[in-house]
């Protein structure tokens, strides 16, 4: 605030200005600066031996630390000779859409149950990343926890598994058993979710075409085919279930022509 109009409020309020005066150390407009040695004039670089910086700029003569620029180099640089990132072949390259499953066989399986490390499981109470991870069946739930059939002869309990996908043979011996096997698509989110037993949020659908192919399909125990709805009432009383498992299975009802191909 300038000095005459801080004067002339003063003037026109008395009060106020006794009770200022009476308290400096009140913060207004009329003392708000900064602190003592905050502010530094800035120095004019290239302009003049005068001001102590001219000539030169404090860079010194030629050399790398005297171009324009941070003087540094990129990341990589050399000294001008080939950089060890452009000295190997490079091959291939890195599907990121690849998925890295958790396997499970069926010995294994079996083998903990034998101990009693691993809960009774129902239809609508199936064994799911959370009671695998917390026996110590299996150590990272990566992508999703995948059946495998190994040790298919040795499984004599009957289990109920929802995981994210399971192998023909592994079915196959699960059933057989009195079990049944539900293979749930989950996104990178809903396998942490399910790691550590929440499940308060929704899981997201798929999106991509060969998962909507593979969980619309009942060969696969996919959750989203109208068998899958029909035998486990956990899903087929789910309304948005029912809704996504409408949307997605009506590619079987269209032409290869309609659906792009």
């Amino acid at each position: 605030m300038p000095r005459r109009v801080l004067l002339a409020i003063m003037a026109s309020a008395p009060a106020a200005a006794a009770r200022f005066a009476l308290n400096p150390k009140r913060v207004g407009l009329f003392n708000l600066r900064p602190a003592k040695g905050a502010t530094h004039n800035k120095h004019r670089y290239g302009r003049g031996d005068g001001g102590g910086r001219g000539g030169t700029s404090g860079r010194g003569h030629k050399g790398q630390n005297a171009r324009s620029g941070s003087g540094k180099p990129k990341p990589g640089f050399e000294g001008g000779q080939t950089p060890i990132m452009r000295k190997f072949p490079k091959r291939g390259f890195i599907n990121q859409f690849a998925r890295t499953w958790a396997p499970l066989n069926l010995d294994r399986l079996q083998h903990w149950i034998d101990q009693g490390r691993i809960p009774e499981s129902s239809r609508d109470r199936p064994l799911t990343i959370y009671h695998l991870l917390q026996s110590g069946c299996i150590h990272q739930p990566h992508d999703g926890v995948k059946i495998l059939g190994d040790g298919a002869k040795d499984l004599k309990t009957s289990i109920h598994l929802s995981v994210a996908r399971a192998s023909k043979k592994a079915i196959t011996a699960i059933e057989s058993n009195g079990g049944s096997v539900v293979c749930e698509y989950q996104n990178p989110l809903a396998v942490i979710d399910a790691a550590v037993g929440r499940s308060d949020r929704l899981s997201a659908a798929p999106t991509r075409r060969e998962d909507i192919e593979w969980y619309t399909e009942w060969s696969n125990r996919g959750y989203l085919s109208p068998n899958a709805l029909k035998r486990f009432p956990r899903l087929g009383n789910d309304k948005r279930i029912v809704a996504i498992a409408q949307e997605l299975n009506r590619h079987k009802e269209q032409r290869p022509r309609d659906r792009g191909l």
